[in-house]
């Protein structure tokens, strides 16, 4: 469990820094993106409680990898091919989905996969640095 539980939070908590500011350098190099978000159409206010999922999601991504990782740390190519398998099996398959049900613009979905990769490259390398 201690191998799990606070390597998972702080992996979680890395990937929260992290897409938190990805969120906010997309918000000032693409503004048009900055809008879509306000769009009460596509996503709910930030005033709306079901919104703090959104800081609780790494969390509990941190703490699933977390349990992956220690199930398969010798993996090949360690932290790196970790989350690239993590990226491509978690992010690309819901990028797809989103893009193709949802009225996303293209860029708001190539900043969420771009944002996946970086995360996923964060909490493994994390993950990797703390379970040696």
């Amino acid at each position: 469990m201690k191998k799990v539980l606070w390597p998972g939070l702080l992996a979680g908590l890395a990937m929260l820094v992290v897409g938190l500011a990805v969120y906010t350098l997309g918000g000032v190099f693409f503004p048009g993106m900055a809008a879509e978000y306000q769009n009460p159409q596509l996503f709910r206010p930030w005033s709306d409680p079901l919104m703090s999922l959104m800081f609780v999601h790494p969390l509990i991504l941190g703490i699933v990898l977390a349990w992956a990782w220690d199930k398969i740390k010798s993996v090949s190519g360690g932290y790196l091919n970790f989350a690239l398998g993590v990226w491509l099996v978690a992010t690309i398959p819901g990028m797809l989905i989103s893009y193709g049900s949802l009225p996303l613009s293209l860029l708001m979905v190539a900043c969420w996969t771009i944002n996946g990769l970086i995360q996923s490259l964060v909490g493994s390398f994390v993950l990797a640095k703390l379970n040696k």
